[in-house]
């Protein structure tokens, strides 16, 4: 049995309000009072129709009041009494200090497109992740509604899945750097990266592109918006995956060709011996303050790693303290000759205020580029150096893992043993940043 609802019915899947006017107003107000409640629920219909009926007693009272005014002015003046059904009188002219409750239409689950509901989740990632992070599922996004943004949810198919997937493989790694290729579709991207040059993405970029589009539309099934993800089976055959290929380790003779190319007055030095003499990643550089340095006596100082408001850690084994190398010590005592807190510098200002990874990064590409020698690593390669070191110097990989803030190897049940243990002292951290050797030490001390 239907669902009766006074002045309401269901017409086309929608309810409808229809409520008729008093035949001595319809003259100035019409035959009735209609309008969509742009629903298919009846309690919500319920709802806004003792909504409309609160708007339509007061149209009739306002009504009604304007209509004595009228009659009223026909007693004081007869001879303007002529009652006709002139313009004025119309209901098209009748101004009535009423406002008519207007309702949104109800969008049926997937009735959304990709383009709309991609803003809501890119402002939700834009609040989680991390810049670099943030940028990589922002890239992804916008592949993805640049191909198929119009496109509704619920028309999302798998065969659209395929073609997209297609088009990533076709995807050239520096295509966004071309002018042409500015706002142009996925498809057009496909195109221009097969004319302007001749490598696609890796297997393994290519499968981070489609995680993150996946990932988009398995949070849409969570806020309800779609009922599976179509996209679900889809996946990059296992025969096009590769293996991972790590950059380079830095020779003794590259570490060497660092320190007597980059300018000791410069900042990025500053960053690279804390990346071949601490092992601290190129994120924790930048956001080391002041007040990070701290002294323990006769172990002398160390640099303590933290998260703060310049910078998040990676994971919560990244927070850890590091005897500074000799090197280090006589580096800061160069910049702040009294000690690692001096007058100028408060506990809160960063060692290095102009540095971001952003030019860390493009400060070592540019290295790269001038040097031939130096192709196949990257920054990240200091502190795979500083590993090295650590290794050669017989340091037990537990101890090497705690310096540089990786979990425990030394159990394959880490996280119970990491209850057990309360890792390894000053003292045993301060030998082995000791035995760390620079190539050329001549090149730091001068």
């Amino acid at each position: 049995m239907s669902t009766r609802i006074t002045y309401a019915s269901l017409q086309h899947n929608t309810w409808v309000y229809r409520r008729t006017y008093p035949r001595h107003l319809q003259p100035l107000l019409g035959s009735s009072l209609k309008q969509s409640l742009k629903t298919t629920d009846a309690w919500v219909a319920k709802a806004r129709v003792e909504e409309l009926n609160a708007t339509f007693a007061k149209v009739v009272s306002e009504a009604e009041a304007s209509l004595k005014d009228e009659k009223k002015n026909e007693v004081l003046h007869p001879q303007t009494t002529t009652v006709t059904n002139t313009p004025s009188t119309t209901p098209d002219t009748v101004q009535l200090n009423v406002t008519r409750p207007r309702y949104a239409r109800v969008l049926l689950r997937g009735d959304k497109t990709i383009a709309d509901l991609a803003k809501s989740y890119l402002e939700e990632q834009s609040q989680r992740l991390r810049p670099g992070s943030y940028k990589s599922v922002r890239f992804a996004m916008e592949l993805l509604t640049s191909q198929l943004g119009s496109v509704p949810l619920n028309a999302l198919t798998q065969a659209q899945g395929r073609e997209v997937l297609s088009l990533i493989r076709r995807l050239s790694p520096n295509i966004r750097k071309y002018r042409v290729a500015w706002g142009q579709p996925l498809t057009q991207l496909a195109r221009l990266s097969g004319e302007l040059e001749s490598q696609t993405l890796t297997a393994k970029t290519q499968g981070r592109i489609w995680e993150q589009m996946t990932g988009f539309l398995t949070w849409a099934v969570q806020q309800g918006e779609l009922s599976a993800n179509p996209w679900e089976r889809l996946t990059l055959l296992a025969t096009e995956r590769s293996e991972t290929k790590p950059h380079a380790v830095l020779t003794d003779e590259q570490v060497g060709l660092l320190l007597q190319t980059v300018s000791r007055q410069s900042q990025v030095y500053g960053a690279l011996l804390f990346g071949l003499l601490a092992g601290l990643r190129s994120g924790e550089i930048c956001g080391l303050t002041w007040g990070d340095i701290r002294s323990k006596g006769n172990l002398g100082r160390f640099v303590c790693v933290r998260p703060n408001q310049h910078r998040p850690l990676k994971s919560k084994a990244a927070e850890r303290e590091v005897p500074l190398h000799p090197t280090l010590e006589a580096y800061l005592d160069r910049r702040s000759p009294a000690s690692s807190l001096s007058t100028t510098d408060t506990p809160e200002d960063r060692l290095f205020p102009r540095l971001t990874v952003d030019r860390v990064v493009k400060a070592y590409a540019k290295l790269r580029t001038q040097h031939p020698t130096l192709q196949g690593t990257v920054f990240h390669s200091t502190r795979k150096w500083f590993v090295t070191q650590c290794e050669r110097t017989g340091t037990p990989e537990h101890f090497t893992a705690t310096l540089v803030g990786h979990a425990s190897a030394r159990s394959a049940n880490r996280l119970t043993y990491g209850l057990y243990s309360g890792g390894i002292s000053d003292e045993q951290k301060r030998r082995i940043i000791d035995g760390v050797r620079l190539p050329v030490p001549t090149g730091a001390e001068e």
